[in-house]
Parts: C-alpha cells; sequence; structure tokens
C-alpha cells in the first residue's frame, strides 16, 4: 500500500520517491495544498474502490496515517 501511495504522490507533486516517507505529513513536509490533499484522496478512492468519510478527512496527516487507514478498509 505503502509503494502505491508514494506513486500517486509522486505523479501529483514534484517528488521523487526517496522523499516520502511514513512519518511525513502531506502538507507540511511534502509541500500538498489542500486541492493536492483532495485529488491525491479522490485518485485513492477510486483506485481501491472505496469511499473515505469526510469525518476522516481530518485525522489523515501523515503518509502513514493515509496507510493505515486504507488498509483498515481492505
Amino acid at each position: 500500500m505503502f509503494e502505491e501511495l508514494v506513486e500517486i504522490l509522486c505523479e501529483q507533486l514534484p517528488l521523487s520517491p526517496s522523499d516520502v516517507k511514513l512519518e511525513s505529513k502531506i502538507k507540511d513536509d511534502l509541500g500538498a495544498d489542500s486541492l493536492d490533499v483532495l485529488q491525491l484522496l479522490m485518485a485513492l478512492e477510486e483506485e481501491k474502490g472505496i469511499v473515505i468519510p469526510d469525518d476522516v478527512l481530518p485525522t489523515l496527516v501523515t503518509v502513514g496515517d493515509i496507510v493505515a487507514y486504507m488498509e483498515s478498509q481492505q
């Protein structure tokens, strides 16, 4: 799951895979803005066939948070 998330992040943001760590904060460390985060989550929803509820969105701060949530939904 982590590798898939890194791939999507690198497609959307000017990053190399080595820039992305589990503890990386999506906005602060990786430079994503709110639109980037929304596009990332929409891509994950489409690729994984799940829906991320609005109340969960504020809890997805780091790459690790997203990975843990996605793994819990499989």
